[in-house]
């Protein structure tokens, strides 16, 4: 396994911090600047001006939806904001199926709740929605949203089940994890305190092979549909944890601190220390468990991190590596993007460590893969500069998606109750701020890299505009497709098609599902999303002032065209 780099002390100008637009406005896009322009050539075409973004105009926000949908929206968006029916909403889910029968359980859920946050059953269902944003500008990004009910007992048990070594479990190992990267019982249930976020336990081999396969349909479906497509993964859905848990410290280490254990010889130009390329990691023959090291503080000497693995885990970690394969290569054979979704901050260096294995390996041409940057991180900063320093040095392309983050209620009760410094950012300020910070500093590198890309995945009318505005300054053309927007189904139309209609490349994270198997995330979506659900009084207001304006022209009856 190789060691985190550690950049030389040189680092790049940071880039000047633009003050938040505070309206949109017509704009003639300037000529590319020579260093924008693939091969070196100057550019010598004037853009098309951009049409206007009105995240105001209610009437061209909904344009594509029929009334009754609107009213749909307003219900769900307003009992998704009353705090004594979240509350309840297990109890009444419950007594709601048992007095209609499941069969009218479902009907009731596709009018309300369902309906409104999920596309449909399966990938023929939601071909009509795609179809029909897509004509509106908008495309998706699938995601098969079924998460298993399990009881908090059950997802404890299995969690640290399978975040043990069988060494740990029967004593006759040690563990020289950090206590921030290990299991521990009172945040076994992963789902607790998440925002929007999918959990994944792990059950068996055969279960991951599974999840393999419904990453795999999904590629397959937006290849088919779109040739610009994405398609979000979690590798906690693709393994046993306990490997990512293992290596998470692996990597985070200066350069000064590696020179003790490494010959200046066995460094290279970034200061990275691979002890092992991609195909090698997903070779079978590798015994990973050798590459698994930490330095001793007393001796300096590297030592392995667990004293023993068995040959079942040993597989189990090489499975997990050639399950990561297998689906970028099919990206890749499909022109499909694969964005590597963020997670919990004890998984996360070992996500983004292997992602930007693969990075290195697929995103030659272009970027195929896509990592993920929480931004209510206290080190999303400096994580997007190493990486993208180390993209430019390597000659690999970069990819990201910025996102704020889904895990904060449960990543602070956690540094609290191990006792490691809290990694959140202090305050809402503080995270709108970093965002901006790291969007401003990528969109930079864009204006020099014509392969970089970036997804800006955001709620946040603000954050959106200082987007749009630093394109504008910066000469980043939406045509180009370099600058990708993003939101959840459901959620903040009035951001996404807006953007969409104006030429901006534009997606909604799309969950699918049977709708049984789809409640459990549906419902704690819900509940622990009722703080952003109490942020959407603008979209309630714009969807009112439609409906109002509709029955005062007497267009109830509007046809989306």
């Amino acid at each position: 396994m190789a060691l985190r780099r550690a950049l030389p002390a040189l680092r790049p100008c940071i880039p000047r911090f633009v003050p938040l637009s505070t309206a949109p406005a017509s704009r003639e896009q300037p000529a590319a600047g020579p260093a924008a322009v693939p091969g070196g050539g100057s550019a010598t075409a004037v853009r098309p001006p951009v049409p206007a973004v009105d995240f105001g105009n209610a009437q061209e926000a909904y344009r594509s939806r029929r009334t009754w949908e609107l009213a749909r929206s307003l219900l769900v968006l307003r009992l998704c904001a009353w705090p004594a029916l979240l509350a309840r909403h297990e109890q009444l889910l419950y007594v709601s199926r048992k007095l209609l029968g499941q069969r009218l359980f479902n009907k009731l859920m596709k009018m309300t709740f369902y309906g409104h946050f999920v596309a449909g059953e399966d990938q023929e269902s939601i071909q009509p929605l795609l179809r029909h944003y897509r004509a509106f500008g908008v495309s998706a990004i699938l995601d098969y949203g079924v998460e298993e009910d399990l009881s908090p007992e059950e997802a404890e048990h299995k969690e640290m089940e399978s975040c043990t070594s069988a060494a740990e479990r029967d004593g006759s190992g040690t563990n020289k994890r950090d206590k921030q990267y290990q299991a521990h019982w009172a945040f076994g249930d992963r789902r607790n305190g998440v925002i929007s976020a999918r959990t994944y336990f792990y059950a068996n081999e055969a279960k991951c092979d599974s999840h393999m396969e419904t990453f795999l349909r999904c590629i397959e479906a937006s290849g088919r549909v779109s040739d610009d497509g994405f398609i979000a993964i979690k590798l906690t859905a693709l393994g046993r944890p306990q490997f990512l848990e293992s290596v998470a410290k692996l990597g985070i280490a200066s350069r000064a601190e590696i020179e003790d254990w490494f010959t200046a010889e066995t460094l290279g130009v970034s200061g990275t220390m691979d002890l092992l390329d991609w195909s090698s990691l997903i070779d079978s023959r590798t015994k990973l468990s050798k590459h698994l090291v930490v330095p001793n503080a007393q001796t300096g000497q590297l030592e392995p991190l667990l004293s023993r693995f068995t040959e079942e885990e040993e597989l189990q970690m090489t499975r997990m590596l050639q399950r990561m394969d297998v689906l970028a290569k099919k990206a890749t054979e499909m022109g499909v993007r694969l964005m590597v979704d963020a997670e919990q901050t004890y998984f996360q260096p070992a996500i983004s460590r292997l992602t930007l294995e693969m990075q290195r390996k697929f995103n030659v041409e272009k970027p195929l893969i896509f990592n993920t940057y929480q931004c209510y991180l206290k080190d999303a900063y400096d994580n997007v500069t190493l990486d993208v320093e180390l993209a430019r040095r390597e000659g690999w392309c970069f990819g990201a998606k910025l996102v704020r983050g889904a895990y904060l209620a449960q990543e602070r009760a956690r540094a609290a109750e191990i006792g490691y410094e809290d990694p959140i950012n202090p305050t809402y300020e503080a995270t709108n701020a970093m965002y901006h910070r790291c969007l401003d500093y990528v969109l930079e590198e864009l204006k020099h890299n014509a392969k970089a890309k970036v997804m800006v995945a955001s709620h946040n009318e603000d954050t959106v505009r200082f987007a749009l505005r630093r394109m504008e300054e910066l000469g980043l053309h939406p045509a180009d497709h370099r600058v990708y927007f993003g939101q959840l189904l459901g959620m903040c139309d009035q951001i996404s098609f807006p953007l969409g209609q104006a030429g901006y490349p534009v997606y909604k994270y799309v969950p699918y599902g049977p709708v049984m198997e789809v409640l459990p995330y549906l419902s704690r979506r819900a509940l622990e999303n009722s703080s952003l659900m109490k942020g959407t009084h603008r979209e309630r207001q714009l969807l009112w002032l439609e409906l109002l304006r509709r029955l005062r022209t007497g267009n109830l009856f509007h046809r989306p065209a």
